[in-house]
């Protein structure tokens, strides 16, 4: 299965800035939040990831300003003006003596990046990781043992089978190993949590971030009803089907939930499904509403859904069909009983008939029977697995078939 892709991040780091001082009165911490301020006017998505750091996405910003170098140069300009720090810039404006800026994908690359000041170029972040000491891990357990071991550099680690590192280093070693394999986004304890209210309580007033992408979709500006001139302008060329929006509706599984429908100005949101018997066919019936006998609640009340995955849901969901095999320790195939038991202890799984990857962890069976009393009648059941290469899934188990459903990331 292919690994997702991680975000490719502009970091800025104020080394001054980093560890700033508990007696200085939030000086520190107050400067550190006008450089976040004035980077709004880069991109409005900034994270503050801990003092002294903070990202910010650059693929919009690059759209706009029309290369990397460029928004390296403007975010050089914006973070100086808010230090009252002097003109000068380093090399082509990527460093200054104040400030240090990485590009590459994930916060734990962008830092490393940072560091000599370069711009990662896209998908070759797993190569720039690989010279670098096992100990930028920060686990000098782990890194001692490596080195031991020959393996003195990420790449060297990273060349090792997953499934090795988990057997002798356990989760731990797991999760430094996707680091080192440019799979993982960051370190365990860096970002420092709250950072956002604690900026804002040393300001006095709110940070100008936004969390959308102002003047499109975000109910700011006439941009909306221009995208709307534009959606029925598609609709009136390839017809009214060829424009549609997710809406979230009732269901058991994370396929069921989400339904795509035309679009059209007044669609907002999904309507409630109120039939828990079967959940294919949503809205049939008026939702109940929830009152007493002084007044009723116009909020509708959802079905319960028996069955229901449990939340969180997952990240992704699977668009066609992916089957999966799941073996036990005998290379014999796991299936689900009548009562909703497991035949076995799944020992291994290959999904669309790749590589063999072994099952370190799983819940117990969700069973699901829809429409008992339709010839359509449909008996299933949902498996969480989680796989030594560190990916969670949600299986489905269907006339004896294992498939993919959707993947926790």
């Amino acid at each position: 299965m292919t690994e997702p892709v991680l975000p490719r991040l502009l970091l800025v780091e104020c080394p001054e800035l980093e560890a700033p001082d508990e007696d200085d009165g939030g000086v520190h911490l107050r400067r550190f939040g006008r450089v976040v301020e004035a980077l709004s006017s880069v991109c409005p998505w900034v994270d503050a990831v801990r003092p002294g750091v903070c990202t910010l996405p650059i693929k919009g910003p690059t759209r706009y300003f029309g290369t990397e170098e460029a928004v390296l140069a403007q975010v050089a300009e914006a973070v100086q003006a808010a230090l009252d720090l002097p003109g000068e810039g380093g090399r082509d404006g990527v460093e200054t003596s104040e400030i240090r800026q990485g590009v590459a994908e994930g916060v734990f690359a962008a830092v490393l990046a940072a560091r000599v000041g370069a711009i990662v170029p896209a998908g070759e972040t797993a190569r720039f990781l690989a010279p670098w000491p096992v100990a930028v891990l920060s686990d000098p357990e782990l890194a001692e043992v490596l080195v031991r071991l020959g393996l003195s550099t990420l790449g060297g680690f990273a060349q090792l089978p997953a499934a090795d590192v988990l057997a002798r280093f356990g989760t731990r070693g797991i999760r430094a190993h996707r680091l080192a394999r440019g799979l993982d986004g960051e370190l365990s304890g860096y970002r420092v949590a709250g950072m956002g209210p604690r900026l804002v309580a040393v300001l006095g007033h709110a940070l100008a971030l936004q969390d959308r992408q102002p003047g499109f979709w975000g109910g700011t500006s006439a941009a909306d009803e221009r995208a709307g001139e534009v959606l029925i302008a598609l609709q009136r060329r390839l017809g009214t089907g060829a424009v549609t929006v997710p809406v979230l509706e009732g269901g058991r599984g994370p396929a069921d939930r989400c339904r795509l429908v035309t679009w059209s100005p007044a669609v907002t949101r999904s309507p409630p499904a109120s039939s828990p018997g079967s959940s294919s066919a949503p809205g049939r019936e008026r939702p109940k509403m929830k009152g007493s006998r002084r007044g009723i609640s116009q909020a509708p009340l959802e079905p319960p859904w028996p069955g229901r995955l449990p939340p969180p849901a997952p990240a992704r969901v699977t668009v066609g069909e992916r089957p999966v095999e799941v073996l036990d320790r005998s290379g014999v195939p796991v299936g689900v009983t009548a009562r909703g038991l497991l035949t076995a202890e799944p020992e291994r799984l290959s999904v669309d008939g790749g590589l063999w990857v072994p099952v370190v962890a799983w819940s117990a069976p969700w069973p699901v029977e829809e429409r008992w009393w339709s010839p359509a009648r449909r008996r299933a059941a949902r498996l969480q697995v989680l796989t030594a290469d560190g990916v969670a899934r949600l299986l489905v188990i269907e006339r004896r078939r294992w498939r993919v459903e959707a993947t926790y990331d």
